[in-house]
């Protein structure tokens, strides 16, 4: 299938070094600004984390949306208290909800992908592609949570996947309207 511009080269065009860099700092800020709305849950909060990752993968495309993600799980070890509730330090990279941050790379690397190849340009093709894709995510999540938790693998799908799904529909049609919205407005805008 031929390669598809994304959002991001469609708004800016070509992008420096420089420029990409800046695109993986933004795509980093947005998933800090998303892990912090929270409803706190135990031993996975609910956040809009999982809907930042997929717009900047969406928007982005595959190689800059898994950047911002490796750099928002690096600024989180590093200190800065991006992770969910204001969390940081590299503790988070191995508690319970590591599964899912590090399934973050793969999740953003695949949304882009459904950008790239021109999945995600209508609202039915990217709320399916998002929902398909969200749902893998729940496959490190958990078996990570299975790993280091005394749940067995039904517990931690209760505790880990099944509170989160009707959820995770919702911010696929959110993220299928958005991105199909920036589209149109930007056909719209060029005539």
């Amino acid at each position: 299938m031929a390669q598809s511009q994304t959002l991001v080269q469609a708004t800016v065009g070509a992008q420096s070094v420089l420029g990409k860099a800046m695109i993986v700092a933004a795509g980093s800020v947005l998933i800090a600004l998303g892990a912090q709305i929270s409803v706190p849950m135990l031993p996975v909060p609910m956040t809009l984390q999982t809907l930042a990752v997929v717009l900047v993968g969406l928007t982005a495309g595959s190689r800059l949306g898994a950047g911002a993600v490796l750099a928002y799980l690096a600024e989180g070890a590093m200190g800065l208290p991006v992770f969910a509730g204001g969390g940081a330090g590299f503790a988070w990279l191995m508690g319970p909800t590591a599964g899912f941050l590090f399934g973050f790379v793969a999740l953003a690397f695949a949304a882009g992908l459904l950008a790239e190849r021109g999945v995600a340009r209508g609202f039915i093709g990217t709320f399916i592609g998002v929902a398909v894709i969200s749902a893998l995510l729940y496959v490190p999540g958990v078996l990570w949570l299975t790993a280091i938790t005394p749940l067995s693998f039904g517990g931690a799908a209760q505790a880990g996947m099944v509170p989160f799904l009707l959820g995770d529909v919702v911010k696929a049609a959110v993220a299928a309207l958005i991105v199909t919205g920036a589209w149109t407005a930007l056909k719209s805008r060029r005539g």
